[in-house]
């Protein structure tokens, strides 16, 4: 089965090698505060500074998910209330699930600038020229939900304060794990808050990993996988120059596609290089998904508002050329 759906998606083939030699070798027993387990956390920011182009005086952690950096982003960085302008589901939950834990009491003194950068629910996103203008117009912090693109694009890390983003996407991994990249002002904003009343408290994790430790135990499986797949693909500037000719083609695909799907997303400066959403009635696309099933694809389910009148196509690296042809022609033959 050939899986498209846009997380948890398609993880690298190598994967399975990985987590039998972390089993073979013994290190998912590692305990979290010994010399070989704090190798391999050195060993995994240091790849994750180098393969994505993380400026040096960023810091990185490793949580459990991206939903549990929104908390953190809640908790303790946040002094005030958070700003969430949002253009799809995973946007607004995110604006929800912040102000259940620090509900706003002046939007007008907002310390947190909250965005997702790729909304997985209908494929758009904030470019990166977008991300600037938001930089010059807001004073604080910016937070940026990268989950759908961290590691799939290149982005410019100075144009926000805090990125995360969970692995089982463009990272080509299973679930379980996420990645929280911080920028000293980020550090500074936590620090004079002084929240530590949380065992996910950043100054907490801070203290952790400036040891390459981890505040609690943690998925030691996934972090050596991780570890692996930055050994084994290309800096981002060659990943990002992938997936956008990729999504370059997609869009160009279904613009010629014809009259029952069409592109959810008409402006092409919002669409998403790693999520192409494509919609149609509720019965043609319920048809579709089924006739690709049959023939060996999984299509990515619409979402909230979409769900039942669009499928998503996943537009990660760890999907190969011949995948993408073999769902081309399975398109084509079906329209």
């Amino acid at each position: 089965m050939i899986t498209f759906y846009p997380g948890p998606s398609k993880v690298y083939p190598q994967v399975a090698e990985y987590a039998a030699e972390a089993i073979q070798q013994g290190l998912v027993s590692l305990n979290h505060r010994s010399a070989g387990f704090m190798d391999i956390v050195k060993e995994t920011v240091r790849l994750l500074h180098e393969k994505l182009d993380i400026p040096a005086d960023y810091h990185v952690a490793l949580v459990s998910s991206a939903t549990e950096c929104w908390e953190i982003v809640a908790q303790s960085l946040t002094a005030e209330s958070s700003l969430h302008p949002y253009s799809g589901a995973f946007g607004k939950k995110w604006a929800e699930y912040t102000y259940r834990i620090k509900p706003p009491t002046s939007l007008s003194e907002a310390d947190v600038l909250c965005i997702v950068q790729n909304e997985t629910s209908n494929g758009t996103q904030v470019n990166m020229e977008t991300l600037a203008q938001f930089r010059r117009d807001f004073s604080s912090l910016i937070a940026v939900d990268a989950v759908s693109s961290m590691a799939g694009v290149a982005f410019d890390w100075s144009l926000a304060d805090v990125w995360f983003a969970s692995v089982q996407k463009c990272f080509g991994l299973p679930a379980g794990l996420a990645v929280m990249v911080y920028s000293p002002a980020a550090l500074k904003q936590a620090e004079e808050i002084g929240e530590k009343a949380h065992y996910n408290s950043l100054l907490f994790i801070h203290e952790n990993f400036s040891k390459f430790q981890t505040p609690y135990t943690p998925n030691g499986l996934g972090i050596y996988m991780l570890m692996r797949v930055l050994q084994q693909v290309p800096p981002i500037t060659t990943v990002h120059a992938m997936t956008t000719k990729r999504a370059t083609d997609w869009y160009a695909f279904f613009d010629q596609f014809g009259t029952d799907f069409r592109l959810l997303i008409h402006d092409p400066a919002i669409r998403s290089d790693t999520v192409i959403a494509v919609e149609g009635s509720e019965k043609a696309v319920k048809e579709i998904k089924a006739a690709a099933q049959q023939a060996g694809i999984t299509l990515g389910n619409g979402y909230g508002d979409w769900k039942n009148t669009t499928f998503r196509i996943a537009n990660f690296p760890a999907i190969t050329d011949d995948e993408i042809g073999t769902l081309m022609q399975f398109l084509r033959s079906y329209r």
